[in-house]
């Protein structure tokens, strides 16, 4: 049985947005087109693959099944179309990068800026997630680039160490850490609100790690989806969070914020560039990645003898993500 590519189409479109209305809206064509096609689709298998609900549509076990089949296809398909405008000498075509919330935010920017300069042609788009929902677009194959905040546990995707990122212990201005001489330590972390980003995070996850190590467990956290209103909670005094030092330099400067030294720790963390083997890069994903490593490498670049603080996490290395 040769599947018909059209009526496939237009039930993978339904099976993702869960809707008939949506699907149509997406593919620009009526409700009742779709509707046509989808039951003449399930006529064409033998099967029925989709549930109609009140609520809904739902894919069957049949139904879920070849969607991710379809998706598969339609992923390779515009994977071909994008590569053949993007050999052009990549003055055509479009880049999808996807990137956990701190790095899409304030680590991402300077790299799209030298990559259009480079290829003015190309179009770029960014998706700003947490590590989960970005690992699951790369799975999809909805991006061609994944920079994440932690390694993602999936044997279908490979982890590889991209950048090293330097954590920090933050308060507001008036904290009773801020009018510390020194170092504090970490144990004063046991009486503290500290907020956390949400589940999924790749910084939570980091943040932790690191306090599960010395055996800290504040007595409260608070959970907020968003590193900028973490940071400004933390100005207000509500408590006091772990963050990337890429992201507080300016409040650091106007002294909304304070960096709180903690005695012999020194929290790092790796960042990771997630890939899927055997996937076909385009040539556009190919240069960009070009750019951040090569930032990376100058940025890494010796600088003469210095004493290095201890890591809380492993060196850098590619892994292989087991499920």
């Amino acid at each position: 049985m040769s599947l018909n590519l059209h009526l496939l189409r237009l039930f993978a479109a339904v099976a993702r947005t869960g809707s008939f209305s949506r699907a149509a809206d997406l593919l620009h064509i009526s409700q009742p087109a779709i509707s046509k096609g989808v039951r003449d689709f399930e006529l064409q298998v033998g099967c029925r693959l989709l549930d109609r609900t009140p609520k809904g549509v739902r894919s069957t076990r049949e139904g879920a099944a070849l969607a991710r089949h379809a998706e598969t296809l339609f992923a390779a398909e515009r994977a071909a179309e994008d590569e053949l405008q993007a050999l052009r000498n990549l003055d055509s075509g479009s880049l999808r990068i996807g990137a956990s919330t701190t790095i899409a935010t304030y680590m991402i920017p300077e790299y799209l800026g030298v990559f259009h300069r480079a290829f003015p042609g190309i179009d770029l788009h960014v998706v700003s997630a947490n590590t989960s929902d970005i690992a699951a677009l790369m799975l999809g194959h909805e991006i061609e680039i994944a920079l994440v905040e932690g390694p993602v546990e999936d044997e279908n995707l490979v982890s590889e160490a991209w950048r090293t990122d330097v954590m920090a212990l933050i308060a507001g201005p008036d904290h009773r850490f801020a009018a510390v001489q020194g170092p504090i330590d970490i144990r004063s972390l046991n009486d503290e609100i500290l907020i956390v980003r949400e589940p999924g995070s790749g910084t939570r996850e980091v943040v932790a790690q690191a306090l599960a190590a010395h055996h800290v467990e504040p007595q409260r956290t608070l959970e907020i989806g968003s590193t900028e209103a973490i940071k400004q909670a933390v100005a207000s005094g509500v408590g006091v969070a772990i963050v990337s030092i890429a992201t507080i330099d300016d409040q650091v400067k106007l002294g909304k914020l304070k960096v709180i030294p903690i005695k012999g720790i020194h929290i790092e963390r790796t960042l990771w560039q997630l890939k899927s083997p055997g996937r076909l890069e385009v040539p556009a994903a190919v240069a960009f990645e070009g750019i951040i490593r090569e930032a990376q490498r100058a940025r890494t670049a010796p600088r003469g003898p210095a004493a290095r603080a201890r890591r809380t996490d492993p060196a850098p290395r590619q892994r292989h993500a087991r499920s």
